[in-house]
């Protein structure tokens, strides 16, 4: 799964409030669009952060019930890979966070790697995957800025 998709946003907010919002998954169902359900089904001790969770995707073409796990690096990134879905084989996914120089603004990156059950042409697959980045960067950056 070399192949990957990755956009980047600019959100009027520090990397603390932009991470806060992205780490509080059981909310995705109220900006993301896509995402239905969440449920946290682990913790990480240490930071209290989700480490493992089930997300109930419903994305048009596709829908899905994933088993995500979850690495976060502080305030600066956070990594999830596939542990079970019921239409894909593997998914590999993170947001990078760099803050601006003014200490008010970060930059987002989200990359994506999706590989379905189902075979897809390889120009579908990007669209897909640029369709779900764009759609989570617009709506992660909504919410950040509407809770400042």
């Amino acid at each position: 799964m070399a192949d990957r998709t990755r956009a980047s946003i600019e959100i009027g907010a520090p990397a603390d409030a932009v991470m806060a919002v992205i780490a509080d998954l059981q909310t995705y169902p109220e900006w993301t669009g896509e995402v239905k359900r969440a449920e946290v089904l682990e913790t990480d001790p240490a930071t209290g952060r989700a480490s493992r969770a089930v997300l109930t995707i419903d994305g048009g073409a596709l829908r899905d019930r994933q088993e995500l796990a979850y690495t976060f690096e502080g305030d600066s990134a956070v990594r999830w890979s596939l542990v079970k879905g019921d239409m894909l084989r593997s998914l590999e996914g993170a947001y990078t966070l760099t803050p601006g120089a003014d200490g008010a603004s970060t930059t987002v990156e989200y990359t994506l790697a999706v590989d379905t059950k189902i075979p897809l042409l390889g120009m579908m697959k990007s669209k897909m995957e640029k369709v779900i980045i764009d759609r989570a960067l617009a709506g992660l950056k909504k919410r950040v800025e509407s809770l400042r």
